[in-house]
């Protein structure tokens, strides 16, 4: 017998009804904040990053492949990672449906890693991606966009992420693979857990206009999360996100044992 409010099919359209004016603000209210995200004053890049992409070096201009908008994925893949970040590979596996519909809407979309691009290949072949996928390991990019840090930033509290300044980093959790939180993403990556944490998710957005690059919009952490298709459509699920550990898997690990 389950355990939940059960009732007659009129009181369902009731509070169906009531939920239905909730969500409706809702929505009024996303549209609101994405009119204010479009507002932010745009901010000229000059800094001449430099990216490696399967056509070879690139300049940041050169990622708009001739559209006036950029999106930009900070995927979590680190030099010393084995595997990309298991979230963000979640993330990523949608990816390849809109990228085509974002393209010929005027935005290109790219993931951006600091990982070599020889192992953000690998990993891409492995996964069946096609998006395109950049190594900014000969520039500041990471560093610059508030997504990859260095030891010393961990060890004297000098990580400036999600517009946040965090404390030092004390002793790295510790625990089993299984166990939930850092230590199991960081063994799915195949790196400890400060390694795996000099890396952050995040997503950036940028404009090309009169040959002037302009960043306009950045977020981090859970401002992802609409990113992240699947919750989507967890959320209407009868029970939810139902998250307890690491409660997902890479789309090709779930028939491992």
């Amino acid at each position: 017998m389950t355990k939940h409010v059960t009732g007659t099919r009129k009181e369902w359209l009731a509070a169906r009804l009531e939920l239905l004016e909730a969500e409706k603000e809702l929505t009024r209210r996303s549209d609101e904040l994405a009119r204010r995200r479009q507002e932010l004053p745009w901010v000229r890049v000059d800094k001449e990053y430099r990216f490696e992409t399967d056509e070879g070096g690139a300049s940041m201009a050169d990622l708009f492949r001739g559209r006036s908008q950029l999106l930009v994925y900070h995927f979590m893949f680190g030099p010393d990672y084995k595997a990309g970040c298991p979230s963000c590979s979640a993330i990523a596996d949608g990816f390849n449906g809109f990228a085509v519909h974002l393209a010929n809407h005027d935005v290109m979309l790219w993931a951006v890693s600091r990982a070599p691009l020889a192992q953000l290949q690998a990993y891409k072949r492995r996964m069946g991606w096609t998006f395109p996928w950049a190594s900014s390991s000969v520039s500041d990019f990471n560093t610059d966009f508030s997504v990859g840090f260095t030891q010393e930033q961990q060890r004297e509290g000098g990580i400036d992420y999600n517009y946040r300044r965090e404390p030092a980093l004390q002793a790295p959790p510790a625990g089993k693979a299984t166990d939930e939180g850092p230590v199991a993403f960081a063994a799915s990556a195949g790196t400890d857990v400060a390694t795996y944490m000099r890396e952050r998710p995040g997503v950036s957005a940028f404009v090309l206009e009169d040959g002037v690059v302009y960043h306009t919009y950045s977020a981090y952490s859970r401002g992802v999360d609409a990113l992240w298709g699947m919750y989507q459509w967890l959320d209407r699920a009868p029970r939810g996100r139902n998250e307890k550990g690491l409660w997902w898997r890479r789309h090709d690990e779930y028939d491992r044992r």
